[in-house]
């Protein structure tokens, strides 16, 4: 039977029909905000006019989008646009259009990263998400993840010249494994089980569950030290919650300094174990602390918690996309479910 002229109009109203997540997602965000920031990627000098002209940046983005939104690999994100309408018509494309291949949307995540283009685009995200009413109230949540890596095969001395900053003088003299290594991820101890990789640090409101503030680094870095990088200025409440690990003195002097109410959890000490009233009130305060680990539990359901790249900056990226996503979903959830309260930005 030929397909007839409308065939693909009444797929696509019968998939609307059913509830198509990705329709209302792509309804919700303006696209065209990121371009800007997108258009970067092709920001370098052609040697001549021939040849393909490369694939709408836009386009590109949303293919990032689908892979961090389902934990896909590059050659799956082609496999399922090519495979189901609802992905293609997500990234604007119909069925007769050519498909950027696993090796375009590589080259494309690899340009973003060298210009850290995932901190812009979480930036413009949450700009649109503030202007639709979801402001951060409540106070926030701060935290971090732990975010696996390949592990590396190295000896102690190598393990040792890393963390001086020094590249194994062999190393040097293989380009091949080289380029295989990565020198910037780090093991840690959590629970007493080895971990590598990165670290994902967040601060998240407390009314809306959305990522506010984020860094990453390598899973040596103690949470404490990207306390202050994270803590979102714009919450109209002054309350942060995080677990004990992040308490000091010095740290709740500089909560109080900057206007802040610490929820900070209290820890006992070798000689001295917590009082009663202390246990209560971290009870008291992790009803609230643990909606934190609603987030990290979700971006773990997507393949967030582990990363196939090699170094920061390519972590950095992934990591960050991660953290778009997340909100991508949340406000899809938050639109259909909870009026936001509309309520002016400060200044």
């Amino acid at each position: 039977m030929q397909p007839g002229f409308f065939d693909l109009d009444e797929r696509y109203a019968k998939l609307d029909a059913h509830g198509d997540p990705l329709a209302r997602l792509d309804a919700l965000v303006d696209w065209e905000a990121f371009r800007g920031e997108l258009e970067r990627v092709h920001d370098k000098p052609r040697k001549s006019a021939a040849g393909r002209k490369p694939f709408d940046a836009v386009v590109m983005f949303k293919l990032l989008v689908l892979q961090h939104l389902y934990g896909l690999a590059d050659e799956q994100v082609e496999f399922q646009v090519r495979d189901r309408y609802s992905f293609a018509r997500f990234v604007g494309l119909s069925p007769e259009d050519r498909v950027p291949d696993a090796r375009t949307l590589w080259l494309f995540r690899e340009r973003l990263s060298g210009i850290g283009g995932a901190d812009a685009l979480f930036a413009a995200l949450m700009e649109q998400i503030e202007a639709a009413g979801y402001q951060a109230r409540k106070g926030q949540m701060v935290d971090a993840a732990l975010v696996s890596a390949p592990k590396q095969r190295n000896t102690r001395d190598e393990n040792a010249r890393l963390r001086a900053g020094e590249v194994p003088a062999a190393w040097e003299e293989q380009p091949a494994k080289r380029r295989q290594k990565d020198t910037q991820a780090r093991w840690t101890f959590k629970h007493g089980t080895k971990h590598y990789g990165y670290k994902n640090h967040v601060s998240v409101d407390r009314a809306y569950k959305l990522v506010r503030r984020y860094d990453v680094t390598d899973a040596a870095t103690h949470d404490s030290q990207r306390f202050t990088a994270v803590l979102d200025e714009r919450n109209t409440n002054r309350s942060v919650w995080a677990d004990a690990a992040y308490r000091s003195q010095e740290r709740e002097g500089e909560l109080a300094a900057r206007g802040f109410r610490s929820q900070l959890h209290r820890r006992g000490h070798k000689h001295q174990a917590l009082s009663q009233r202390s246990q209560q009130a971290n009870r008291r305060k992790s009803r609230v602390r643990a909606r934190v680990e609603h987030v990290f539990a979700d971006q773990a359901a997507i393949g967030g918690r582990f990363v196939r790249t090699i170094g920061l900056e390519r972590a950095r990226l992934r990591i960050g996309l991660v953290n778009l996503a997340y909100n991508l979903r949340r406000w899809a959830w938050l639109a259909a479910h909870v009026p936001p309260e509309r309520r002016p930005l400060p200044g």
